[in-house]
């Protein structure tokens, strides 16, 4: 298996067409660009032209056409265990997850802006309006969302986050304790 270099941007359009947790990014981009499947990949021994032209093209413009966003799915259908291990940090798979629930549930997310410590906003829309709320929180945007959220805490208060977003989201306790986990 060979290593390639990506940015930031193509590698969350990769993360976000993630299907189902533990999907790899190669069967990812197989998918996304209509290659077989890695099982029968060997069977394939060249492509004409007109093909891998065709095909360029697909990827291009699915990289340019919005994400889809997925209203009845489960949060555990959009993240993908090898990409969180992959992230530096806790900052990285705290946005990650958020920006999966996000993806899930864009229509009742606002509601997490409800969610507050005692002095200041964890979540918000906008920079300035959690900037405002107190200082050196380091506001940092949810990826693919309009939603930003503060980024200067402790592992144990972003995974108190991320069960009050759970809970805020329609989530069961299990399913809660399991989003939590994750961080």
């Amino acid at each position: 298996m060979k290593n390639i270099e990506i940015d930031e941007e193509l590698y969350q359009h990769i993360a976000s067409n993630t299907q189902y947790i533990g999907e790899s990014a190669s069967s990812i981009l197989r998918r996304l660009i209509k290659l077989p499947t890695e099982s029968t990949a060997d069977l394939v021994v060249s492509a004409e032209p007109k093909i891998v032209e065709e095909t360029a093209k697909e990827v291009v413009e699915t990289q340019n056409s919005p994400v889809a966003l997925d209203t009845n799915g489960s949060v555990f259908n959009y993240i993908n265990k090898e990409e969180l291990a992959m992230q530096r940090g806790a900052v990285g798979r705290f946005l990650l997850i958020l920006a999966a629930l996000y993806r899930v549930h864009n229509q009742q997310f606002s509601t997490v802006c409800q969610i507050r410590g005692r002095d200041r906003l964890y979540f918000a829309a906008s920079e300035a309006e959690l900037a405002a709320s107190g200082s050196s929180t380091k506001p940092r945007q949810i990826p693919d969302s309009p939603f930003w959220v503060i980024t200067n805490s402790n592992t144990t208060r972003k995974k108190m986050m991320l069960t009050e977003v759970g809970r805020a989201l329609g989530y069961n306790e299990q399913d809660v304790e399991d989003i939590r986990d994750l961080l």
